[in-house]
This record gives C-alpha cells, sequence and structure tokens, in this order.
C-alpha cells in the first residue's frame, strides 16, 4: 500500500466550507507547532511539566533535533516510526520532529503487552523505535526475536549501559547532540499519511487508524474552535495520555494551534497527582473521562483543592453519570461539558456547550462535522426514532492500514459508520443508547445493558458500575452487574434495593439478576471501565 497522497474527504464539502477550512495543497502538520515562531510566540510557555517547563522556542528546536536525527539514519519519506512515550516534552519533540522530517510516527499505548507491540512493528514495518527507559529491553528483545526493529533510541535518564540485541539502542541526549536543530518541513501533500493510532482491539485484532496531514488542522478549526474557543493565555490540562486521539487534540493540537500552554503529567494519573497539578499549574480547560472524574469527587484531596482557575471542565469516552456531573459541579463551581468522538475522526463530532447542554446527552452537532441516524436497513430514521450514528467531516481517517475487510465495513463513500445507537431530540441533542450489537433477550424481553447501568449509577449508594449480558450454562442470557458501593455495603439487602430502584426507574424486568461488588472497577490503559477484565470473573449469585 502507498505511503503517498490518499483519498481523502473533499475539503471544499459543505462541512470544510461551514467553519471556513482550508490548507494550501502543500501542507505539514508540524505547522501546528511551528507556526507559534513565526506568530512571535517563541518565548511564550508551551509547556508546563514536573519535569521543567518548555518554550515554543525550545521545543521547535527539539522537534527540529528529532527529525534531523531520524533523517540521519536513512529513513525515507512515509517510513514509520514506532513510539512507546509518557506525556514528557520528549512526546510532542518527537512526535513532530517525525512529521516534520516526512515521516510517520505510529502512537502506541504504554501499557500494551509485549506481543502486541510486536504485532504492530510487524504490521507497521517499523525500523525504529523511540521509547521511554523501560521499555529499551523489552524492545530490544523483540527485535533479537526477529521484529523487524534497527534502532531503539531511548528518551530520559538513562544508565550508560545500554542492551544488547539486534537493533542498536541510542540514548537520545547524546545522539541529538550531534544536530544543529533547524529543519524545512518536508514538502508533503495534505493528503499524505502523517501519523498512525491503533484501535483499542477490544473486538479482534487492532486495527492502524491511518491519519493525514490536515487531520489535526480539521480538528482546531472545528472541535477547538468552536466548543473550547481557546485563547493564547488558556492553559491545557488533559489526563488522557498524548498517545490516544482524545489526548492529542487536548495536549497538542488545541492550545499549539492558538500559542496556549498544556500540561503534560507523566506516570498514572493517580488522583493526587492530577489534583496536585490543578493546584500548581492553574489550567483554565481540564479534559477527563467518567471514570477520572468519579476518583477525583472520591479523593481525600478534592477538598483542599483550588478549581477558580478552570472555565471549562470536558468529559468524553463513554457515557457521564448524572450524579458523578452533579457531585464535580457543587465540589469544583464548574458544569461538565460532555461529548463524544472517536479514533476514526480523531476527535469529538458530538458535544454540549458551556452554555447550552442536556445532562445525559452527547451534545450537538460539532461543526465542520454531518451526522445521520439510520435504521439497519440504511434509510435514514424519522424524527426522534433510534438509528445508527454516521459521521463525516475532514479528519475522518480513510482506511485502516492492511486492513481492507474492515476498511469497506467501517468507511462508506467519506461517511464513518459508527456502530452506535443514538435518539436525536428536537432541539438537535444526542443521546447514546448503545452499540448496535448490545441487545440482549431476558425473560423473552428486549434489553439494553446501558441503560439499566445509567439507571444504577444514580442510586446515591453506587459510586461505580458497569452492567453487561453474560451467558449462563445453559445458554440463557442474564444482566450481571458490577458495582463499587460508596459506603462499603455489599449483602443481599443491598443488593434487593438496588434491583428495585432499576424497577422502579425502568420496565420492571429490567434490571440486574447477579450483583457483584468490588472495591474498584479494573481500568483500560485509557482509563475506560475494562469489561473484558470483568466478564473474565467467576459469576456472583443471582438474586
Amino acid at each position: 500500500m502507498s505511503a503517498g497522497i490518499i483519498d481523502a474527504v473533499p475539503h471544499d464539502g459543505p462541512a470544510a466550507r461551514e467553519i471556513g477550512f482550508a490548507v494550501p495543497e502543500r501542507y505539514n502538520a508540524s505547522a501546528i507547532l511551528f507556526d507559534n515562531l513565526a506568530a512571535g510566540r517563541g518565548g511564550r510557555i508551551a509547556i508546563h511539566c514536573p519535569l521543567g517547563d518548555v518554550t515554543y522556542e525550545g521545543l521547535a528546536k527539539d522537534a527540529a533535533l528529532f527529525g534531523q536525527g531520524l533523517l540521519a539514519l536513512g529513513l525515507k519519506r512515509g517510513e514509520r516510526v514506532l513510539m512507546l512515550l509518557d506525556d514528557t516534552p520528549a512526546y510532542p519533540a518527537a512526535f513532530f520532529g517525525a512529521i516534520r522530517a516526512g515521516l510517520v510516527p505510529v502512537m502506541v499505548n504504554t501499557l500494551t503487552p509485549p506481543e502486541l507491540l510486536r504485532y504492530y512493528l510487524d504490521d507497521s514495518a517499523a525500523r525504529v523505535a523511540i521509547v521511554e527507559p523501560g521499555f529499551a529491553g523489552l524492545m530490544a528483545g523483540l527485535a533479537a526475536d526477529g521484529a523487524r526493529l534497527d534502532r531503539i533510541i531511548v528518551v530520559g535518564d538513562q544508565a550508560d549501559a545500554e542492551p544488547a540485541g539486534a537493533a542498536q539502542v541510542t540514548i537520545a541526549s547524546r545522539w541529538l547532540a550531534g544536530f544543529d536543530g533547524s529543519l524545512a518541513a518536508a514538502a508533503t501533500h495534505r493528503d499524505d499519511m502523517a501519523f498512525w493510532m491503533y484501535s483499542s482491539g477490544s473486538t479482534g485484532r487492532p486495527k492502524g487508524i491511518v491519519h493525514l496531514q490536515h487531520d489535526m488542522a480539521y480538528t482546531a478549526a472545528s472541535y477547538g474552535r468552536h466548543v473550547l474557543a481557546l485563547r493564547e493565555d488558556d492553559i491545557c490540562f488533559s489526563v488522557p495520555k498524548i498517545f490516544f486521539a482524545y489526548g492529542l487534540g487536548n495536549s497538542l493540537t488545541f492550545p499549539f494551534s492558538v500559542g496556549a500552554a498544556c500540561v503534560l503529567l507523566p506516570g498514572r494519573p493517580e488522583p493526587r497527582a492530577v489534583l496536585d497539578c490543578i493546584t500548581r499549574y492553574r489550567p483554565s480547560v481540564f479534559f477527563g473521562l467518567p471514570t477520572l472524574y468519579t476518583a477525583l469527587v472520591n479523593a481525600a484531596e478534592v477538598e483542599r483543592t483550588d478549581f477558580s482557575s478552570l472555565r471549562l471542565c470536558v468529559s468524553a469516552a463513554e457515557v457521564l453519570a448524572n450524579e458523578t456531573a452533579a457531585a464535580w459541579t457543587a465540589i469544583a463551581g464548574r458544569d461538565i461539558v460532555e461529548g463524544l468522538g472517536s479514533t476514526e475522526a480523531l476527535h469529538i463530532y458530538l458535544s454540549n456547550l458551556p452554555g447550552r447542554r442536556k445532562p445525559g446527552a452527547a451534545g450537538l452537532r460539532v461543526p465542520g462535522y454531518e451526522v445521520r441516524l439510520t435504521d439497519r436497513d440504511g434509510r435514514d430514521a424519522g424524527a426522534g426514532e433510534e438509528g445508527i450514528l454516521w459521521v463525516r467531516g475532514g479528519s475522518s481517517a480513510p482506511l485502516y492500514w492492511n486492513r481492507p475487510d474492515k476498511t469497506a465495513e467501517t468507511f462508506r463513500d467519506g461517511w464513518i459508520w459508527t456502530g452506535d445507537r443514538f435518539t436525536c431530540d428536537a432541539d438537535g441533542f444526542f443521546t447514546f443508547k448503545g452499540r448496535a450489537d448490545d441487545l440482549i433477550k431476558v425473560s423473552g424481553q428486549w434489553v439494553y445493558p446501558l441503560e439499566i447501568e445509567l439507571a444504577l449509577a444514580d442510586h446515591p449508594a453506587v459510586r461505580e458500575c458497569a452492567v453487561m449480558a453474560v451467558e449462563l450454562p445453559d445458554r440463557r442470557m442474564t444482566l450481571h452487574a458490577f458495582v463499587v458501593s460508596s459506603d462499603g455495603a455489599t449483602d443481599g439487602s443491598r443488593t434487593a434495593e438496588l434491583q428495585a430502584y432499576v424497577k422502579q426507574r425502568l420496565l420492571p424486568y429490567k434490571y440486574p439478576r447477579r450483583v457483584d461488588y468490588l472495591d474498584e472497577l479494573p481500568k483500560t490503559g485509557s482509563g475506560k471501565i475494562d469489561r473484558q477484565a470483568l466478564l473474565s470473573r467467576p459469576l456472583g449469585k443471582a438474586s
């Protein structure tokens, strides 16, 4: 498959015209960083980080050094560079440096297991990996085991001893010292590949999602401009990491597009560390996930945190429980603006607005995107009817790498088939109803687990929960709830109370037949509830 120009959603379509989006035919996405120098912002802080602050001038120089270094290794236009990095200033430097050099960074979750890393290396054909020190030995081992990997570049503190293996291991600080930090942008086309991300792989082998040079700029012109409305004096703090599409936009695309600053927090985003960053760096825009907001409102340190710098709080990725949203508003003094997007679209395409929101709704159509709902036969859903959501906009990925079957299933005539069920009310607000394949029959009646989960989450004794369909040994399906109790009660009377609560709010047959109580729900690397891990647990008792 060619690494050159790829067919994309037309740049002169109605969605692009709506937001006045235009980039030249020759365009390189590193402009999002480097244009700040031409705008006279070189001395402004681009990154706040416990490891030290970085100006736009310093970050651009570091990016140019990475680009020069990668080209000196003999990499050619369009070759992939795997990045296994935490949220430190080295990440945007390596990311933008690779793109400026005409190379394609492949962004990988730092919690990826070894066998999946090997798959990513093989699938992307990356000959170079840029990694944190803790991954140098692992990557060298994969190279020795036959992965096509010639060079491992290690960022951060590292001892002089370098792992031996089939790939050469290079310490970034010593390697970059040999270059001068000047690099002109590669003359890439706006529809050339810019970077990849991989899907979570929850329903099969992970898919390489290809994004193009213009895609980041498009999200800045749509969501960044019309929802966030950032200014130079804003400070963005995204707890979701850069290697997620949500985090990439929050931490890099949106603030850098207007000369604002971001906060990068390395390591695990424990509630105390997150709240410490809010106190220390005084962010104005805060991005989280429902599971994070739940953890923060229950953290001991939240009462001592000063949230007065915040003007906007954002949540995405999963449905936000009303109780969690209300608790955050009471503590932080700011409502949470909920939205929904996907890695295929790169960022959020449905969003509530600071002055216009409906609790529980994914939101309104974000300018720059077209959305529609259809029934299972592809006919447009009527007003108020439930349907499958389709989305189209200039940031849409054109394909999955080396997956023509999945590409044909998801990307159709410029539209992304999301597989998510929604309704749209008379005011234009879309509400998520679950996945197209979530419908199950319990006691002869059709049920969507999500509606039970949302009802259960509103009970005052439920801090966190997940509801899923579980197959019994006799092949019947049942509803299984996993609950983190806010008061520690886990006996049969609490189960009966929760079941009665759901029956009263929904139809009587819509209640969880089984309830397990856990100290915490397992989370994926992106902070979502790990439902596969829950399904692997032994079943609790039916009630």
